[in-house]
């Protein structure tokens, strides 16, 4: 079995080779893949081991069968690697049975002969099926599209009809936005209305009036969002539709425009750099994260963040969820740790504790 550090850069270097077609010298995959990164270094002895390491992992990629080429002369300094992405499959996927393995009745008819089978026992297939029905629920029609496709793919295989009819362990949606709510919403932005409204906060469940200038409806994490900024703190906020009760326009004269949207407002650009953590219309507070290893995963993460005092290990968020910011870095398995304030550390620390509890 492949080490954890090994499959990461397994995982990295795929990556970085479906991503060029031209191909990827080594030198672009020592910049490019944290695990041959040590080759930049320039010292002889480092080189030699990466480039080994690196041969190592290209060789037990193939025997999976994955199709790396190597362009032009070996040891040249221009000779480059390849994957063609139209070359790349995932294994065959096959249903194992009480007695045995089967193979799909086309696995004939091509001749991918190196890709092996992979197997799904029926209660698999069965979570597979259960797993499809939970997304479609969520009400998100990008992820709903995104299930179907996949689970047409997948029935190319497998006989996934055969679970058609099973009754799903499905736990229920969160609340979702009530639609009257939402056309109150849009009418009242269409005429640029200020509203007031009631709004239970996600941090405190404490429920509050509020008067707001609303710049935009968006949907993110599952969930509808008023982007507005709110009268009395005199910032923007965003506050979850769901959330939100008996909306009212605070003027009912409808050809008078309340207010205007500032020019450099753009609320595409504004949904688009909300992490789940920013999302809420409480202050931010500033966590400090360190990074311990530097797979290819840690470091996408800190790029979300900003440096701090040109550290290379720790970076800046602005949080406004403390509980949503500690689960996503709990899912870094320690390679990304809150530092400050203790507000962060001490939920990141109660959530680590309650997922060892569960798998003791």
């Amino acid at each position: 079995m492949a080490s954890v550090e090994k499959f990461q850069r397994w995982v990295d270097l795929l990556v970085v080779l479906l991503s060029r077609r031209a191909g990827a010298t080594f030198e672009d995959l020592a910049r490019e893949v944290p695990g041959y990164r040590a080759a930049l270094s320039g010292d002889r002895t480092t080189v030699e081991s990466t480039k080994r390491t690196f041969e190592r992992d290209k060789a037990d990629l193939k025997k999976f069968g994955v199709p790396i080429d190597t362009l032009g002369n070996d040891g040249d300094e221009d000779m480059r690697y390849r994957v063609r992405a139209a070359e790349f499959y995932l294994p065959y996927l096959a249903v194992v049975t009480p007695r045995g393995r089967q193979e799909p009745e086309h696995a004939g008819r091509w001749k991918y002969n190196s890709l092996k089978t992979l197997d799904f026992v029926p209660d698999e297939l069965l979570a597979i099926a259960e797993a499809a029905a939970r997304a479609r629920q969520l009400g998100d029609p990008g992820l709903s599209a995104d299930v179907e496709s996949a689970m047409r793919k997948l029935a190319f295989d497998l006989p996934l009809g055969a679970v058609a009819g099973a009754e799903p362990r499905i736990v229920q949606p969160r609340a979702a936005a009530d639609p009257a709510t939402l056309e109150r919403l849009g009418e009242a932005l269409l005429h640029r209305k200020r509203v007031r409204m009631t709004y239970r906060t996600m941090e405190s469940d404490v429920e509050g009036v509020r008067v707001v200038e609303p710049y935009g409806l968006f949907w993110s994490s599952g969930h509808w969002y008023l982007a507005a900024r709110d009268a009395e703190r005199d910032a923007l906020r965003n506050f979850r539709v769901s959330r939100i009760n008996e909306p009212a326009m605070v003027d009912r004269k409808l050809a008078t425009a309340d207010y205007e949207i500032p020019d450099d407002f753009v609320l595409r650009e504004h949904a688009r750099t909300r992490q789940p953590w920013e999302l809420g219309e409480g202050d931010a507070v500033r966590a400090v994260v360190e990074l311990r290893n530097d797979t290819g995963a840690v470091m996408a993460a800190g790029r979300l963040g900003t440096p701090v005092d040109d550290s290379p290990t720790l970076r800046e968020f602005q949080v406004r969820r403390v509980d949503a910011f500690a689960r996503w870095l709990l899912a870094f398995g320690g390679g990304a740790i809150p530092v400050s304030p203790s507000s962060v550390v001490d939920e990141y620390r109660r959530q680590v504790a309650g997922t060892a509890e569960i798998y003791a």
